[in-house]
Protein backbone atom coordinates (compact mmCIF):
# COMPACT_ATOMS: atom_id res chain seq x y z
CA UNK A 1 0.00 0.00 0.00
CA UNK A 2 1.21 3.55 -0.69
CA UNK A 3 2.38 5.33 2.44
CA UNK A 4 1.35 8.98 2.45
CA UNK A 5 2.56 11.60 4.89
CA UNK A 6 -0.43 13.84 5.61
CA UNK A 7 -0.44 17.15 7.51
CA UNK A 8 -3.45 18.92 8.99
CA UNK A 9 -2.68 22.62 9.60
CA UNK A 10 -4.85 23.94 12.42
CA UNK A 11 -4.68 27.74 11.97
CA UNK A 12 -6.17 30.90 13.45
CA UNK A 13 -7.38 33.22 10.65
CA UNK A 14 -8.72 36.79 10.76
CA UNK A 15 -11.91 37.46 8.81
CA UNK A 16 -11.22 39.69 5.83
CA UNK A 17 -7.41 39.54 6.10
CA UNK A 18 -6.88 37.67 2.85
CA UNK A 19 -3.21 38.61 2.63
CA UNK A 20 -2.43 37.70 6.23
CA UNK A 21 -4.40 34.46 6.10
CA UNK A 22 -2.69 33.43 2.87
CA UNK A 23 0.69 34.09 4.49
CA UNK A 24 -0.26 31.87 7.45
CA UNK A 25 -1.26 29.14 5.02
CA UNK A 26 2.01 29.42 3.14
CA UNK A 27 4.01 29.21 6.37
CA UNK A 28 2.01 26.15 7.39
CA UNK A 29 2.65 24.36 4.11
CA UNK A 30 6.35 25.21 4.37
CA UNK A 31 6.46 23.76 7.90
CA UNK A 32 4.57 20.65 6.81
CA UNK A 33 6.82 20.15 3.78
CA UNK A 34 9.87 20.43 6.02
CA UNK A 35 8.46 17.42 7.86
CA UNK A 36 8.08 15.54 4.59
CA UNK A 37 4.34 16.00 4.05
CA UNK A 38 2.96 14.97 0.66
CA UNK A 39 -0.52 16.36 1.37
CA UNK A 40 -1.48 19.39 3.47
CA UNK A 41 -5.09 20.12 4.42
CA UNK A 42 -6.08 23.60 5.63
CA UNK A 43 -9.42 24.58 7.26
CA UNK A 44 -12.72 25.71 5.78
CA UNK A 45 -12.71 29.29 4.40
CA UNK A 46 -9.22 29.81 5.81
CA UNK A 47 -8.27 32.28 3.05
CA UNK A 48 -11.14 34.62 3.96
CA UNK A 49 -11.59 33.69 7.62
CA UNK A 50 -14.91 32.34 8.87
CA UNK A 51 -17.73 33.22 9.18
CA UNK A 52 -17.60 36.08 6.69
CA UNK A 53 -21.31 36.90 7.06
CA UNK A 54 -22.50 39.60 4.59
CA UNK A 55 -19.00 40.04 3.18
CA UNK A 56 -19.87 36.95 1.16
CA UNK A 57 -22.45 38.99 -0.75
CA UNK A 58 -20.02 41.69 -1.92
CA UNK A 59 -18.71 41.11 -5.46
CA UNK A 60 -15.43 42.81 -4.54
CA UNK A 61 -14.89 40.37 -1.69
CA UNK A 62 -15.84 37.38 -3.83
CA UNK A 63 -13.35 38.41 -6.51
CA UNK A 64 -10.64 39.15 -3.95
CA UNK A 65 -11.04 35.70 -2.39
CA UNK A 66 -10.63 33.97 -5.74
CA UNK A 67 -7.61 36.08 -6.62
CA UNK A 68 -6.00 35.52 -3.22
CA UNK A 69 -6.40 31.76 -3.66
CA UNK A 70 -4.83 31.84 -7.13
CA UNK A 71 -2.00 33.99 -5.77
CA UNK A 72 -1.55 31.48 -2.93
CA UNK A 73 -1.20 28.67 -5.47
CA UNK A 74 1.48 30.63 -7.34
CA UNK A 75 3.25 31.48 -4.07
CA UNK A 76 3.44 27.78 -3.22
CA UNK A 77 5.21 27.01 -6.48
CA UNK A 78 7.51 30.02 -6.14
CA UNK A 79 8.49 28.74 -2.69
CA UNK A 80 9.39 25.33 -4.14
CA UNK A 81 6.23 23.70 -2.80
CA UNK A 82 4.53 22.97 -6.12
CA UNK A 83 4.75 19.20 -5.61
CA UNK A 84 2.79 19.33 -2.32
CA UNK A 85 -0.93 18.62 -2.76
CA UNK A 86 -2.77 21.33 -0.82
CA UNK A 87 -6.46 21.53 0.12
CA UNK A 88 -7.51 25.03 1.18
CA UNK A 89 -10.87 26.63 1.99
CA UNK A 90 -11.97 29.78 0.14
CA UNK A 91 -14.96 31.66 -1.27
CA UNK A 92 -15.63 31.19 -4.98
CA UNK A 93 -17.88 33.37 -7.17
CA UNK A 94 -19.91 31.30 -9.66
CA UNK A 95 -21.77 33.84 -11.80
CA UNK A 96 -21.51 37.46 -12.86
CA UNK A 97 -25.10 38.55 -12.38
CA UNK A 98 -25.39 41.71 -10.33
CA UNK A 99 -29.14 41.44 -9.74
CA UNK A 100 -30.31 38.81 -7.31
CA UNK A 101 -32.15 35.79 -8.65
CA UNK A 102 -34.92 34.89 -6.23
CA UNK A 103 -33.41 32.83 -3.44
CA UNK A 104 -29.84 32.99 -4.83
CA UNK A 105 -27.19 35.28 -3.29
CA UNK A 106 -25.70 37.78 -5.74
CA UNK A 107 -22.70 36.37 -7.54
CA UNK A 108 -23.56 32.81 -6.54
CA UNK A 109 -20.87 32.59 -3.84
CA UNK A 110 -19.85 29.05 -2.86
CA UNK A 111 -18.02 27.76 0.20
CA UNK A 112 -15.27 25.81 -1.52
CA UNK A 113 -12.12 23.77 -1.11
CA UNK A 114 -9.44 24.46 -3.70
CA UNK A 115 -7.18 21.54 -4.58
CA UNK A 116 -3.81 23.03 -5.48
CA UNK A 117 -0.81 21.39 -7.15
CA UNK A 118 1.99 22.74 -9.34
CA UNK A 119 0.97 26.36 -8.80
CA UNK A 120 -2.62 25.90 -10.00
CA UNK A 121 -6.09 25.22 -8.69
CA UNK A 122 -6.57 21.78 -10.24
CA UNK A 123 -10.22 21.56 -9.22
CA UNK A 124 -12.49 22.72 -6.43
CA UNK A 125 -15.20 21.19 -4.29
CA UNK A 126 -18.25 23.20 -3.18
CA UNK A 127 -19.94 22.50 0.15
CA UNK A 128 -23.21 20.63 -0.38
CA UNK A 129 -25.03 21.07 2.92
CA UNK A 130 -25.37 24.65 4.12
CA UNK A 131 -26.27 24.84 7.83
CA UNK A 132 -29.10 27.21 8.58
CA UNK A 133 -29.66 26.76 12.32
CA UNK A 134 -28.19 28.11 15.54
CA UNK A 135 -25.36 30.50 14.69
CA UNK A 136 -25.33 29.54 11.00
CA UNK A 137 -26.98 31.46 8.12
CA UNK A 138 -25.26 29.82 5.19
CA UNK A 139 -28.31 29.74 2.91
CA UNK A 140 -28.21 33.53 3.13
CA UNK A 141 -24.62 33.62 1.91
CA UNK A 142 -23.85 30.63 -0.29
CA UNK A 143 -25.08 28.49 -3.16
CA UNK A 144 -24.86 24.75 -2.39
CA UNK A 145 -22.71 22.44 -4.47
CA UNK A 146 -23.87 19.15 -5.98
CA UNK A 147 -20.80 17.48 -7.46
CA UNK A 148 -18.48 14.96 -5.86
CA UNK A 149 -14.75 15.40 -6.28
CA UNK A 150 -12.15 12.63 -6.41
CA UNK A 151 -8.45 13.39 -6.75
CA UNK A 152 -6.05 10.67 -7.91
CA UNK A 153 -2.58 11.55 -6.68
CA UNK A 154 0.39 9.71 -5.19
CA UNK A 155 -1.21 6.44 -6.25
CA UNK A 156 -4.32 6.89 -4.07
CA UNK A 157 -7.84 8.29 -4.46
CA UNK A 158 -8.85 11.20 -2.24
CA UNK A 159 -12.38 12.46 -1.61
CA UNK A 160 -13.31 15.87 -0.16
CA UNK A 161 -16.07 17.19 2.09
CA UNK A 162 -16.62 20.43 4.01
CA UNK A 163 -17.90 20.59 7.60
CA UNK A 164 -21.72 20.20 7.52
CA UNK A 165 -21.37 17.64 4.71
CA UNK A 166 -19.96 15.30 7.34
CA UNK A 167 -22.88 15.78 9.73
CA UNK A 168 -25.59 14.90 7.21
CA UNK A 169 -26.67 11.27 6.95
CA UNK A 170 -26.81 10.34 3.30
CA UNK A 171 -24.71 13.36 2.36
CA UNK A 172 -21.53 13.46 0.24
CA UNK A 173 -19.81 10.98 2.54
CA UNK A 174 -22.24 8.31 1.34
CA UNK A 175 -20.63 8.63 -2.12
CA UNK A 176 -17.07 8.17 -0.87
CA UNK A 177 -17.25 4.39 -0.62
CA UNK A 178 -19.01 4.08 -3.99
CA UNK A 179 -16.31 6.19 -5.60
CA UNK A 180 -13.57 4.05 -4.11
CA UNK A 181 -11.65 6.72 -2.19
CA UNK A 182 -9.12 5.50 0.35
CA UNK A 183 -8.74 8.91 2.03
CA UNK A 184 -11.43 11.46 2.89
CA UNK A 185 -10.26 14.96 3.82
CA UNK A 186 -12.75 17.23 5.57
CA UNK A 187 -12.21 20.99 5.91
CA UNK A 188 -13.99 22.54 8.89
CA UNK A 189 -14.91 25.75 10.63
CA UNK A 190 -16.77 24.06 13.49
CA UNK A 191 -17.44 26.33 16.48
CA UNK A 192 -16.86 25.22 20.04
CA UNK A 193 -19.56 24.41 22.52
CA UNK A 194 -19.43 22.32 25.67
CA UNK A 195 -19.17 18.54 25.12
CA UNK A 196 -19.13 18.91 21.33
CA UNK A 197 -15.65 17.38 21.04
CA UNK A 198 -16.92 13.95 22.09
CA UNK A 199 -19.89 14.18 19.71
CA UNK A 200 -17.53 15.22 16.91
CA UNK A 201 -15.12 12.36 17.58
CA UNK A 202 -17.90 9.78 17.49
CA UNK A 203 -19.17 11.30 14.24
CA UNK A 204 -15.74 11.17 12.61
CA UNK A 205 -15.28 7.54 13.64
CA UNK A 206 -18.69 6.58 12.28
CA UNK A 207 -18.22 8.35 8.96
CA UNK A 208 -14.80 6.77 8.45
CA UNK A 209 -16.32 3.34 8.93
CA UNK A 210 -19.23 4.14 6.61
CA UNK A 211 -16.86 5.38 3.90
CA UNK A 212 -14.32 2.60 4.53
CA UNK A 213 -11.69 5.30 4.23
CA UNK A 214 -9.14 6.99 6.45
CA UNK A 215 -10.67 10.30 7.49
CA UNK A 216 -8.65 13.46 8.10
CA UNK A 217 -10.66 16.21 9.82
CA UNK A 218 -9.02 19.63 10.13
CA UNK A 219 -10.62 22.45 12.11
CA UNK A 220 -9.65 26.08 12.58
CA UNK A 221 -8.83 27.62 15.95
CA UNK A 222 -9.35 31.02 17.55
CA UNK A 223 -12.01 33.59 18.36
CA UNK A 224 -14.21 35.42 15.86
CA UNK A 225 -16.66 37.78 17.55
CA UNK A 226 -19.13 35.50 19.41
CA UNK A 227 -17.71 32.24 18.06
CA UNK A 228 -14.76 30.24 19.32
CA UNK A 229 -13.03 27.51 17.33
CA UNK A 230 -11.09 24.99 19.38
CA UNK A 231 -9.18 23.10 16.70
CA UNK A 232 -9.29 19.48 17.88
CA UNK A 233 -8.36 18.19 14.42
CA UNK A 234 -8.55 14.40 14.10
CA UNK A 235 -7.23 11.60 11.91
CA UNK A 236 -8.96 8.21 12.18
CA UNK A 237 -8.49 4.95 10.29
CA UNK A 238 -11.13 3.30 8.12
CA UNK A 239 -12.01 1.12 11.12
CA UNK A 240 -12.63 4.21 13.27
CA UNK A 241 -9.45 4.03 15.33
CA UNK A 242 -7.93 7.39 16.32
CA UNK A 243 -4.52 7.81 14.70
CA UNK A 244 -3.83 11.32 15.98
CA UNK A 245 -5.69 14.21 17.56
CA UNK A 246 -4.55 17.84 17.68
CA UNK A 247 -4.34 20.34 20.49
CA UNK A 248 -7.37 22.25 21.69
CA UNK A 249 -7.44 26.07 21.50
CA UNK A 250 -3.95 26.29 20.02
CA UNK A 251 -2.52 26.39 16.53
CA UNK A 252 -1.09 22.98 15.75
CA UNK A 253 0.28 20.81 12.96
CA UNK A 254 -0.89 17.22 12.95
CA UNK A 255 1.37 15.01 10.80
CA UNK A 256 0.88 11.29 10.24
CA UNK A 257 2.08 8.52 7.96
CA UNK A 258 -0.92 6.73 6.51
CA UNK A 259 -1.22 3.41 4.70
CA UNK A 260 -3.88 4.04 2.05
CA UNK A 261 -5.25 1.49 -0.42
CA UNK A 262 -4.11 2.06 -4.03
CA UNK A 263 -6.34 4.19 -6.21
CA UNK A 264 -8.55 2.87 -8.96
CA UNK A 265 -8.42 3.33 -12.71
CA UNK A 266 -11.90 4.66 -13.47
CA UNK A 267 -12.10 8.02 -15.21
CA UNK A 268 -15.55 8.99 -13.94
CA UNK A 269 -17.43 8.72 -10.66
CA UNK A 270 -20.73 7.07 -9.86
CA UNK A 271 -22.59 10.33 -10.55
CA UNK A 272 -20.70 11.04 -13.75
CA UNK A 273 -18.12 13.56 -12.51
CA UNK A 274 -14.60 13.28 -13.92
CA UNK A 275 -11.76 12.10 -11.71
CA UNK A 276 -9.08 14.78 -11.27
CA UNK A 277 -5.76 13.10 -11.98
CA UNK A 278 -2.56 14.71 -10.67
CA UNK A 279 -0.22 12.87 -12.99
CA UNK A 280 3.08 14.38 -11.84
CA UNK A 281 2.63 13.51 -8.16
CA UNK A 282 5.30 11.30 -6.63
CA UNK A 283 5.91 10.16 -3.08
CA UNK A 284 9.28 11.01 -1.61
CA UNK A 285 10.98 8.08 0.07
CA UNK A 286 13.47 10.35 1.82
CA UNK A 287 11.38 11.73 4.66
CA UNK A 288 12.69 13.10 7.97
CA UNK A 289 11.85 11.34 11.22
CA UNK A 290 8.54 12.47 12.64
CA UNK A 291 7.50 13.28 16.20
CA UNK A 292 3.99 11.96 16.79
CA UNK A 293 3.63 12.31 20.55
CA UNK A 294 -0.03 12.36 21.64
CA UNK A 295 -1.51 15.73 22.63
CA UNK A 296 -2.91 16.13 26.13
CA UNK A 297 -6.68 16.53 26.38
CA UNK A 298 -8.33 19.21 28.52
CA UNK A 299 -10.93 18.43 31.16
CA UNK A 300 -14.42 19.97 30.65
CA UNK A 301 -13.89 23.01 32.91
CA UNK A 302 -10.44 23.64 31.44
CA UNK A 303 -12.02 23.59 27.97
CA UNK A 304 -14.50 26.32 28.88
CA UNK A 305 -11.84 28.44 30.54
CA UNK A 306 -9.54 28.07 27.53
CA UNK A 307 -12.40 29.05 25.22
CA UNK A 308 -13.02 32.23 27.22
CA UNK A 309 -9.33 33.15 27.23
CA UNK A 310 -8.68 32.63 23.51
CA UNK A 311 -11.93 34.36 22.60
CA UNK A 312 -11.01 37.47 24.58
CA UNK A 313 -7.39 37.45 23.41
CA UNK A 314 -8.39 37.30 19.76
CA UNK A 315 -11.12 39.91 20.15
CA UNK A 316 -8.57 42.30 21.68
CA UNK A 317 -5.71 41.60 19.30
CA UNK A 318 -7.66 41.21 16.06
CA UNK A 319 -9.46 44.49 16.69
CA UNK A 320 -6.29 46.40 17.50
CA UNK A 321 -6.74 47.02 21.23
CA UNK A 322 -3.73 47.08 23.52
CA UNK A 323 -5.35 47.02 26.96
CA UNK A 324 -8.45 46.12 28.92
CA UNK A 325 -10.40 47.95 31.65
CA UNK A 326 -13.07 46.50 33.91
CA UNK A 327 -14.87 47.37 37.09
CA UNK A 328 -13.55 45.38 40.06
CA UNK A 329 -16.34 45.10 42.62
CA UNK A 330 -14.84 42.45 44.87
CA UNK A 331 -17.44 39.96 43.64
CA UNK A 332 -16.88 36.64 41.92
CA UNK A 333 -17.82 37.73 38.38
CA UNK A 334 -15.40 40.63 38.08
CA UNK A 335 -12.65 38.64 39.83
CA UNK A 336 -13.01 35.80 37.32
CA UNK A 337 -13.09 38.19 34.36
CA UNK A 338 -9.94 39.88 35.66
CA UNK A 339 -8.17 36.51 35.80
CA UNK A 340 -9.33 35.64 32.27
CA UNK A 341 -8.19 39.04 31.00
CA UNK A 342 -4.74 38.65 32.55
CA UNK A 343 -4.38 35.16 31.09
CA UNK A 344 -5.47 36.49 27.70
CA UNK A 345 -3.20 39.54 27.27
CA UNK A 346 -1.02 39.79 30.39
CA UNK A 347 -1.76 41.43 33.73
CA UNK A 348 0.27 44.55 32.87
CA UNK A 349 -2.27 45.32 30.14
CA UNK A 350 -5.34 45.00 32.39
CA UNK A 351 -6.74 47.92 34.40
CA UNK A 352 -9.05 47.16 37.31
CA UNK A 353 -11.20 50.07 38.53
CA UNK A 354 -12.77 49.89 41.98
CA UNK A 355 -15.77 52.24 42.16
CA UNK A 356 -17.19 51.99 45.69
CA UNK A 357 -20.39 53.72 46.76
CA UNK A 358 -21.71 54.47 50.25
CA UNK A 359 -23.33 51.02 50.17
CA UNK A 360 -20.12 49.13 49.33
CA UNK A 361 -19.00 46.87 52.16
CA UNK A 362 -15.46 46.96 53.49
CA UNK A 363 -14.90 43.34 52.45
CA UNK A 364 -15.91 44.14 48.87
CA UNK A 365 -13.42 46.99 48.73
CA UNK A 366 -10.66 44.87 50.21
CA UNK A 367 -11.52 41.90 47.96
CA UNK A 368 -11.22 44.13 44.88
CA UNK A 369 -7.77 45.26 45.98
CA UNK A 370 -6.80 41.68 46.87
CA UNK A 371 -7.87 40.48 43.42
CA UNK A 372 -5.74 43.13 41.72
CA UNK A 373 -2.75 42.34 43.92
CA UNK A 374 -3.00 38.59 43.36
CA UNK A 375 -3.13 38.99 39.59
CA UNK A 376 -0.71 41.92 39.39
CA UNK A 377 -2.93 44.14 37.29
CA UNK A 378 -3.11 47.93 37.32
CA UNK A 379 -5.50 49.17 39.98
CA UNK A 380 -7.16 52.43 40.91
CA UNK A 381 -10.05 53.55 43.08
CA UNK A 382 -12.65 56.05 41.92
CA UNK A 383 -15.23 56.98 44.56
CA UNK A 384 -18.65 57.39 42.95
CA UNK A 385 -20.52 59.02 45.86
CA UNK A 386 -19.69 62.65 44.88
CA UNK A 387 -20.94 62.00 41.32
CA UNK A 388 -24.07 60.18 42.45
CA UNK A 389 -24.85 62.98 44.92
CA UNK A 390 -24.45 65.59 42.19
CA UNK A 391 -27.01 63.75 40.06
CA UNK A 392 -29.44 63.36 42.96
CA UNK A 393 -29.18 67.05 43.84
CA UNK A 394 -30.40 67.90 40.35
CA UNK A 395 -32.67 64.93 39.64
CA UNK A 396 -34.98 63.41 42.22
CA UNK A 397 -34.51 59.64 42.00
CA UNK A 398 -35.37 57.00 44.59
CA UNK A 399 -35.63 53.23 44.86
CA UNK A 400 -34.67 51.27 41.76
CA UNK A 401 -33.95 54.46 39.82
CA UNK A 402 -31.37 55.48 42.45
CA UNK A 403 -29.84 51.99 42.43
CA UNK A 404 -29.50 52.04 38.66
CA UNK A 405 -28.01 55.53 38.78
CA UNK A 406 -25.05 54.11 40.71
CA UNK A 407 -24.49 51.48 38.02
CA UNK A 408 -24.75 54.10 35.29
CA UNK A 409 -22.22 56.37 36.97
CA UNK A 410 -19.84 53.43 37.07
CA UNK A 411 -20.50 52.76 33.40
CA UNK A 412 -19.80 56.39 32.57
CA UNK A 413 -16.48 56.23 34.45
CA UNK A 414 -15.38 53.09 32.62
CA UNK A 415 -16.31 54.46 29.20
CA UNK A 416 -14.67 57.78 30.00
CA UNK A 417 -11.42 56.02 30.86
CA UNK A 418 -11.79 53.93 27.72
CA UNK A 419 -12.06 57.06 25.58
CA UNK A 420 -9.21 58.76 27.40
CA UNK A 421 -6.76 55.86 27.62
CA UNK A 422 -7.81 53.51 24.82
CA UNK A 423 -8.87 50.46 26.84
CA UNK A 424 -11.42 47.89 25.75
CA UNK A 425 -14.04 47.84 28.51
CA UNK A 426 -15.30 44.42 29.59
CA UNK A 427 -18.81 43.83 30.90
CA UNK A 428 -18.58 41.30 33.72
CA UNK A 429 -22.18 40.02 33.89
CA UNK A 430 -22.98 36.31 33.60
CA UNK A 431 -25.67 34.44 31.66
CA UNK A 432 -27.94 34.04 34.69
CA UNK A 433 -28.11 37.81 35.25
CA UNK A 434 -28.46 38.52 31.55
CA UNK A 435 -31.30 36.01 31.30
CA UNK A 436 -33.52 37.59 33.93
CA UNK A 437 -32.56 41.19 33.18
CA UNK A 438 -30.44 41.80 36.27
CA UNK A 439 -28.16 44.18 34.44
CA UNK A 440 -28.44 47.94 34.00
CA UNK A 441 -28.43 49.36 30.50
CA UNK A 442 -25.71 52.02 30.25
CA UNK A 443 -24.47 50.79 33.62
CA UNK A 444 -22.89 47.40 34.23
CA UNK A 445 -23.94 46.47 30.67
CA UNK A 446 -21.48 48.93 29.08
CA UNK A 447 -18.40 47.73 27.27
CA UNK A 448 -17.09 46.19 24.10
CA UNK A 449 -16.97 42.53 25.10
CA UNK A 450 -18.59 40.31 27.72
CA UNK A 451 -16.54 37.17 28.49
CA UNK A 452 -19.15 35.58 30.79
CA UNK A 453 -22.33 36.35 28.86
CA UNK A 454 -22.84 32.63 28.07
CA UNK A 455 -21.63 31.33 31.44
CA UNK A 456 -24.28 30.60 34.10
CA UNK A 457 -23.56 31.68 37.67
CA UNK A 458 -23.02 28.13 38.93
CA UNK A 459 -20.32 27.70 36.29
CA UNK A 460 -18.73 31.00 37.28
CA UNK A 461 -18.01 29.49 40.68
CA UNK A 462 -16.71 26.27 39.12
CA UNK A 463 -14.40 28.17 36.78
CA UNK A 464 -13.07 30.32 39.62
CA UNK A 465 -12.33 27.27 41.75
CA UNK A 466 -10.68 25.51 38.81
CA UNK A 467 -8.49 28.52 38.00
CA UNK A 468 -7.34 28.83 41.59
CA UNK A 469 -6.55 25.12 41.80
CA UNK A 470 -4.63 25.28 38.52
CA UNK A 471 -2.54 28.12 39.94
CA UNK A 472 -1.84 26.28 43.18
CA UNK A 473 -0.86 23.13 41.25
CA UNK A 474 1.68 25.24 39.37
CA UNK A 475 2.99 26.76 42.64
CA UNK A 476 1.50 30.13 41.72
CA UNK A 477 -0.72 32.53 43.65
CA UNK A 478 -4.42 31.75 43.28
CA UNK A 479 -5.76 34.78 41.36
CA UNK A 480 -9.26 34.89 42.85
CA UNK A 481 -9.78 35.74 46.56
CA UNK A 482 -11.47 32.93 48.45
CA UNK A 483 -13.88 35.41 50.02
CA UNK A 484 -15.04 36.49 46.56
CA UNK A 485 -15.97 32.86 45.90
CA UNK A 486 -17.61 32.10 49.24
CA UNK A 487 -19.60 35.24 50.07
CA UNK A 488 -23.28 35.60 49.05
CA UNK A 489 -23.66 37.46 45.72
CA UNK A 490 -24.84 41.06 45.96
CA UNK A 491 -24.98 44.13 43.71
CA UNK A 492 -24.59 46.30 46.86
CA UNK A 493 -26.82 49.08 45.54
CA UNK A 494 -28.80 49.39 48.78
CA UNK A 495 -28.16 48.43 52.42
CA UNK A 496 -27.95 44.68 53.04
CA UNK A 497 -28.90 43.78 49.46
CA UNK A 498 -28.36 40.18 48.29
CA UNK A 499 -29.26 38.44 45.01
CA UNK A 500 -31.32 35.91 46.98
CA UNK A 501 -33.74 38.73 47.97
CA UNK A 502 -35.43 38.49 44.58
CA UNK A 503 -34.07 35.37 42.90
CA UNK A 504 -34.12 31.68 43.79
CA UNK A 505 -30.88 29.92 44.64
CA UNK A 506 -28.60 30.04 41.60
CA UNK A 507 -28.50 26.26 41.25
CA UNK A 508 -32.29 26.28 40.93
CA UNK A 509 -32.35 29.40 38.76
CA UNK A 510 -29.75 28.05 36.33
CA UNK A 511 -31.53 24.71 36.02
CA UNK A 512 -34.78 26.50 35.11
CA UNK A 513 -33.01 28.77 32.65
CA UNK A 514 -31.20 25.88 30.99
CA UNK A 515 -34.48 24.08 30.37
CA UNK A 516 -36.14 27.22 29.03
CA UNK A 517 -33.34 28.75 26.96
CA UNK A 518 -31.50 25.69 25.66
CA UNK A 519 -34.26 23.06 25.65
CA UNK A 520 -37.22 25.34 24.81
CA UNK A 521 -39.42 23.73 27.46
CA UNK A 522 -42.55 25.52 28.65
CA UNK A 523 -43.49 26.41 32.23
CA UNK A 524 -45.51 23.26 32.89
CA UNK A 525 -42.77 21.01 31.54
CA UNK A 526 -40.14 22.76 33.68
CA UNK A 527 -42.33 22.58 36.80
CA UNK A 528 -42.83 18.86 36.16
CA UNK A 529 -39.09 18.44 36.68
CA UNK A 530 -39.59 19.40 40.35
CA UNK A 531 -39.77 23.19 40.42
CA UNK A 532 -42.45 25.45 41.88
CA UNK A 533 -44.74 26.50 39.02
CA UNK A 534 -45.16 30.11 40.17
CA UNK A 535 -41.39 30.50 40.51
CA UNK A 536 -40.93 29.07 37.03
CA UNK A 537 -43.52 31.42 35.55
CA UNK A 538 -41.86 34.42 37.16
CA UNK A 539 -38.39 33.45 35.87
CA UNK A 540 -39.72 32.90 32.35
CA UNK A 541 -41.52 36.25 32.43
CA UNK A 542 -38.35 38.02 33.56
CA UNK A 543 -36.38 36.31 30.79
CA UNK A 544 -38.86 37.27 28.08
CA UNK A 545 -39.10 40.89 29.24
CA UNK A 546 -35.32 41.32 29.25
CA UNK A 547 -34.90 40.72 25.52
CA UNK A 548 -34.50 44.45 24.82
CA UNK A 549 -31.62 44.59 27.30
CA UNK A 550 -29.83 41.66 25.70
CA UNK A 551 -30.02 43.34 22.29
CA UNK A 552 -27.93 46.17 23.75
CA UNK A 553 -25.42 43.99 25.59
CA UNK A 554 -21.86 43.60 24.29
CA UNK A 555 -20.96 40.46 22.33
CA UNK A 556 -19.35 37.58 24.14
CA UNK A 557 -18.18 34.03 23.42
CA UNK A 558 -20.62 31.19 22.82
CA UNK A 559 -19.72 28.18 24.96
CA UNK A 560 -23.13 26.57 25.57
CA UNK A 561 -25.49 24.70 23.27
CA UNK A 562 -27.56 27.86 22.84
CA UNK A 563 -26.23 31.32 23.56
CA UNK A 564 -28.05 34.63 23.40
CA UNK A 565 -27.61 36.50 20.14
CA UNK A 566 -27.28 34.56 16.88
CA UNK A 567 -28.21 31.31 18.60
CA UNK A 568 -31.50 32.55 20.09
CA UNK A 569 -33.35 35.29 18.22
CA UNK A 570 -36.54 36.38 19.94
CA UNK A 571 -38.77 39.39 19.19
CA UNK A 572 -38.58 42.29 21.62
CA UNK A 573 -42.21 43.29 21.11
CA UNK A 574 -43.89 40.03 21.98
CA UNK A 575 -47.15 39.06 23.68
CA UNK A 576 -46.44 35.32 23.73
CA UNK A 577 -45.60 34.02 27.20
CA UNK A 578 -44.93 30.42 28.15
Amino acid sequence: MPQIRLALAQLNPVVGDLTGNSAKCLEAVQAAAAQGADIVVLPEMIITGYPVEDLALRPSFQNASEQATKDFALALKSAGLGEVLVFVGYLRRTNDTEAKTLGVPRGGPMNCAAIIHDGKIQTSYAKHHLPNYGVFDEYRYFVPGNDSVLIRAFGIDIAVAICEDLWQDGGPVSQVKANGAGLLVVLNGSPYERDKDDVRLNLVKRRAQEANATLAYVNMVGGQDELVFEGDSIIVSESGQVIQRALQFETDMLVADLEIAPGGTQATLSNGEAVTVISKSTISNDKPAMNSDPRKRLDPIAEVYSALVISLRDYVQKNGFKSIALGLSGGIDSALVAAIAADAIGAKNVYGISMPSKYSSEHSKSDAKDSADRIGLNFRIVEIEPMVSAYLENLELTGLAEENLQARVRGMILMGLSNQEGHLVLATGNKSELSVGYSTIYGDAVGGFAPLMDVPKVDVWELAKWRNQAALSANEVAPIPESSISKPPSAELRPGQQDSDSLPDYAELDAILEMYIEQDLNASEIAAAGFDLETVKRILMLTDRAEYKRRQYPPGPKVSGKAFGKDRRMPITNKWFE
